[in-house]
Parts: structure tokens; C-alpha cells; sequence
């Protein structure tokens, strides 16, 4: 990210509030949402939801994701100690449409972040090892069943340290054995495979790279219960993403939200 930001002459060092922060609660002319029921947004993906420095507007953030308890919300972070004092009055033992994730980059981090994440009261809860710079064994900690999916994918730009598809290849084996969803989502700027070294500056090719790999796995389905104020939401009225001819060889496109087709790029 501060790569990125360093190309559009902003400092990512600087925490601030979006101006699309209640997007999820915007509508259209005709009084519906413009995200729909069942889509699954992720939230604060270029920094971090429970920094420290966005305490002020975290409150907030909250009380829009529990009014939309029809939509999913992802929710990725490298601060899972500060979670519990984060958590709204009114928490319980979770709510059903928060799909919590802690990021482990190598073992050390997995180490350190899983235990955490297994002891926080979340009804739904994944791993992403992104960026994946060391390898990873997760076996342990997938005995109690709580985690529901695991993403991984290389570093990009910058000084990127390489990712092993050897890492890759060991870590799906474990999520396959726990018949759990795996995504391996793009090999990286730098990719090691039998022991070559491969540079990969396109994050498209990369995402093909991965894709024909084979490595994505489906796993057990993660059910959510998604309600409006009448109740649970029957499944023939939850959203149904749309894809393009590219999407097909998109290793993202198993945990994707599609695209609503609403026809802006036509």
C-alpha cells in the first residue's frame, strides 16, 4: 500500500475516514440498497480496521454493518489483541454476517495471531497469508474447526521477497485434509517454482499463473444467516454475482464477489 500510495503522490501514513465510509447504507432512485442482500464487502482492505488511530470512527462502522445484517462483511487484520476491546456493547458471542480474518505471513506470524483468533467470539473465521514470505503449517490449529477458509497469495512491488509454490503446495495439502476452502490468489512478484525463479510484474498474469496451478479448493460450504427486520432472507433472494469471460481464469474468482452487472463498463 505505500507503494501504491507513493504512485498517486499520497503518504500512507496518514489514517483518515473515507468518503464513501457509509456506502453500504447509500440507496438508489427506486429506495432499494445499492449493494444488495447476500454481497460481501471487504472492509477497510488498504489499512487496517482496528488501528488504533481509527478508534473515533470504529463505533460507526459497527452500528452500519449490524443495520445491514443482510450483507457480509470481511474483515481482515495484523492487530487481533486489540479485537476484544474493539467489540461493540451489544456483541454477544458474535454476529452471524462478520467474516473475521487475521493475516499470517510466515510461520512466526501464525504463531503469534491464530491462538488469538481461535479465543475471539466470531461466528465466522479465516486465514489469509498474503503476503506469503515463509513457509506455513496450520495443521494444529484446524483441529478445532472454527476456521472456514484460508487465502494465500506472494508479495507485490517493492523489494517483493519471493513465495515458494512449495509453501503453497503444503498448505493447501492441510486445508484439503480438513476439507476446508483454500484460494491460492496470485504467485507474487517473485515466484519460486522447482527451484527457478520467476519474475511476475502483471498482478493478471500472476492471478492466471495461479489459477493454472490448480491449487484452488472447495471446501465445506460457509453458511450465513442473512436477515432483514422480517427475518432470515430466502436464498432465491440473495445476490448472484455476474462473471466476465476474463473471470474465468481468475484465481480470485472463488472468493469473488462478482460483479452486480449493473452495465457502467458496457
Amino acid at each position: 500500500m505505500y507503494f501504491l500510495d507513493r504512485t498517486r503522490n499520497r503518504d500512507g501514513k496518514e489514517i483518515c475516514r473515507t468518503k464513501n465510509f457509509s456506502y453500504p447504507l447509500q440507496k438508489k432512485r427506486n429506495g432499494h440498497y445499492k449493494i444488495q442482500s447476500g454481497e460481501l464487502i471487504r472492509v477497510c482492505m488498504t489499512s487496517d480496521f482496528f488501528l488504533k488511530e481509527a478508534d473515533e470512527w470504529r463505533e460507526e462502522a459497527w452500528r452500519i454493518m449490524h443495520r445491514r445484517s443482510d450483507v457480509k462483511f470481511f474483515i481482515l487484520t495484523k492487530r487481533p489483541e486489540r479485537v476484544r476491546e474493539c467489540l461493540p456493547f451489544d456483541w454477544g458471542d458474535g454476529w452471524e454476517n462478520i467474516f473475521f480474518n487475521v493475516t499470517c505471513e510466515n510461520q512466526r506470524r501464525a504463531d503469534e495471531r491464530i491462538p488469538i483468533l481461535l479465543e475471539l467470539p466470531f461466528k465466522h473465521k479465516g486465514i489469509m497469508c498474503a503476503p506469503f514470505i515463509g513457509p506455513i503449517s496450520i495443521k494444529k490449529y484446524l483441529v478445532a474447526g472454527q476456521i472456514e477458509q484460508v487465502i494465500c497469495g506472494g508479495e507485490n512491488y517493492d523489494g517483493a521477497r519471493p513465495c515458494n509454490f512449495d509453501w503453497i503446495k503444503n498448505l493447501r495439502q492441510e486445508c484439503v485434509a480438513a476439507n476446508m476452502t483454500f484460494c491460492f490468489i496470485e504467485t507474487g512478484t517473485n515466484f519460486i517454482k522447482d527451484g527457478k525463479m520467476y519474475h511476475l510484474r502483471k498482478k493478471s498474469i500472476q492471478s492466471t499463473m495461479a489459477f493454472k496451478s490448480n491449487m484452488n479448493f472447495t471446501g465445506k460450504p460457509i453458511s450465513f444467516y442473512l436477515q432483514d427486520a422480517y427475518g432470515e432472507i430466502p436464498k432465491e433472494y440473495l445476490y448472484v454475482p455476474e462473471y466476465r469471460d476474463n473471470c474465468n481464469c481468475c484465481s480470485s474468482k472463488l472468493i469473488c464477489n462478482g460483479c452486480s452487472n449493473c452495465g457502467k463498463c458496457q
